[in-house]
């Protein structure tokens, strides 16, 4: 097992302690798993609290700051956050305006993110929770029932974050939060399989010149596979997946990421074949972002997620953030 960690069973603490040193506007307990904006709670905002396995990263941690999540939990690699995380890191950012809880639709995730609503709000909490399902590739997977929650978990925190940002109220900060999710879509495609600390091996079987498409942030199977394809053809198929199911009526949010081991050079080069699609479909693109954003460990691959925007959600995708993984503005 060629991998950079001292043990399996430590891997997400030492990450989490490697966070804490490096990034001193957060607020890192790596015992009970919370990670927290410094500042917090924030006067007269409300909190974003969001969350899910490791080995996503920069997700969710990676989005904690001022302009995005007010707190992130998270769980042991590839598996639910536990409503506890969730209870402690609400009750740490609540300033008394609520707290949204952005909740990617996986069934473990949903089902804590639940328990912990329920036991927040007894003990007094007011909590909206936001599921996130623009994957349109499948519509059950091995993890969920209905759409998977992917790339769009990046919009929801950034737009919703820019609305608590100036002061919206909860309800207004989860109806924009729902509408980011409404107008988003996402195809992930692999490359290789992806390798867990617990397993040492591949977690599936991709042969040699063969690609999965449609593939989940966890390997959870995809469409189809074929043999491989070039960028252009990659994008053909992803982007024509996505625009057949969102039908975009105006601009878009293009973002292009990598599931973990997929190296700029060809990231870019994919991104340029995505623009080209767009063009030839007549979709404006009104922002790009290309990199690793929502990741699956070591696995090479890409995905796209588009998100029609109009002016108010292009503001306040443009509004400052400072966070370890996305910052412009400030």
């Amino acid at each position: 097992m060629r991998m950079l960690i001292n043990v399996p069973e430590t891997v997400v603490a030492d990450a989490l302690r490697g966070m804490a040193a490096s990034h001193p506007g957060l607020t890192v307990d790596v015992e009970n798993r919370v990670v927290v904006r410094r500042d917090a709670p924030v006067a007269g905002q409300v909190a974003l609290v969001s969350g899910g396995g490791s080995g996503h990263e920069p997700l969710h941690a990676g989005f904690v700051g001022p302009g995005m999540l007010s707190a992130a939990c998270p769980g042991e690699v590839f598996t639910s956050p536990v409503p506890d995380q969730m209870v402690r890191a609400a009750a740490a950012v609540d300033s008394g305006e609520g707290v949204l809880f952005v909740v990617k639709n996986y069934t473990g995730d949903v089902l804590n993110f639940e328990m912990a609503a329920e036991l927040a709000e007894e003990e007094g909490l007011r909590v909206e929770r936001v599921l996130v399902d623009d994957d349109v590739a499948v519509t059950d997977s091995l993890y969920t029932a209905g759409r998977r929650g992917t790339g769009a978990t990046l919009f929801v925190e950034k737009i919703a974050g820019a609305a608590a940002d100036e002061g919206a109220p909860l309800d207004r900060v989860a109806a924009i939060a729902r509408r980011v999710n409404e107008s988003s879509r996402s195809f992930g495609v692999a490359l290789s399989s992806v390798t867990t600390p617990a397993k040492g091996s591949p977690t599936f079987d991709l042969p040699a010149g063969e690609l999965e498409l449609g593939i989940g942030i966890h390997g959870e199977p995809g469409r189809e596979r074929r043999a491989m394809m070039t960028s252009g053809e990659i994008a053909d198929f992803a982007v024509n997946a996505v625009l057949d199911d969102l039908r975009p009526g105006g601009p878009v949010l293009a973002l292009v990421n990598g599931m973990g081991a997929t190296p700029l050079l060809e990231l870019y080069g994919f991104g340029g074949e995505v623009h080209r699609v767009l063009r030839e479909r007549g979709v404006v693109v009104a922002r790009s972002l290309v990199g690793n954003y929502v990741t699956s460990l070591d696995m090479a691959g890409c995905s796209v997620t588009l998100c029609q925007v109009d002016e108010e959600l292009l503001r306040l995708w443009d509004a400052p953030v400072e966070t370890p993984a996305l910052r412009w503005g400030r």
